[in-house]
Order: C-alpha cells, then structure tokens, then sequence
C-alpha cells in the first residue's frame, strides 16, 4: 500500500511541477523586433540613420542577469529569437555612449510572453555609432 501511495505522490508531483517551464527555449512563441542606428560625427552631428546589418542582439529569459542568447540582425536589421516558453525577456542591444564610463550602455526592452504560439514584436531598438 506504501508503494501506491509514493507513486500516487511522485506523479501528482510531476503533473504539477513537471509541466511549469520557465522563461527560455523549449515553448512555441517568438519574439522579433529591428535595430536602428544613428550614426553621428564626432561634434555629435547625425550623419546617417538605417537599420543594421549584422547587429548584435541579445536575449536574458526572466530575471537572468546576463545573456542567455544572441542574434545578429539580417540585412533589413531584423532578429528573431524563436521557439520560446511563457515568461519574461529582456531584449537588448548595445549603443555608443559618451557619458558612461564603459564607453556603451544597453538599449533594452522588456516583454512578457503570456501564452503558447504567441509573436511578440519589441519596439525599434535605437542606438548610436
């Protein structure tokens, strides 16, 4: 009877545990967005604006602080990070900034994805060369 009752146990345990993914890979949502950049001279005057090719996107699932992956834009400065699992992310993309001491600073958005097959579009992320 000890042994029904652990096996009882054990599969309530997984049924409800088991199925609870957190933020990352594994599910059926994307999220995509573009990057655009302005390019300014260095007395700060614009001289360029387009979307960027070959542009280093990342990606952090939940609250990790770091990155979890990453993308570099296509032609048209799209990304897409595909095949994800309800949660939140942290988009981001790196920018040239005068003030910081690193020399860069992250442009980020956060999105929450609710559901399954779900395509989340991030607003332009905007950053200066």
């Amino acid at each position: 009877m000890n042994k029904l009752l652990f096996i009882t146990v054990c599969s309530l345990l997984l049924t409800t545990y088991g199925c609870n993914k957190e933020p990352g890979e594994g599910g059926t949502s994307t999220i995509e967005g573009k990057v655009w950049v302005i390019d300014k001279n260095n007395d700060g005057v614009i001289t360029g604006e387009y979307y960027a090719m070959d542009e280093d996107v990342f990606i952090a699932y939940g609250d990790d602080q770091t990155y979890s992956d990453n993308f570099n834009t296509s032609y048209d400065g799209s990304y897409r990070f595909d095949n994800l699992t309800p949660g939140f992310y942290t988009v981001f993309s790196y920018s040239d900034c005068d003030t910081c001491a690193s020399g860069v600073s992250a442009i980020k958005e956060t999105v929450e994805i609710t559901e399954n097959k779900q395509l989340i579009t991030v607003p332009d992320l905007v950053i200066i060369r």
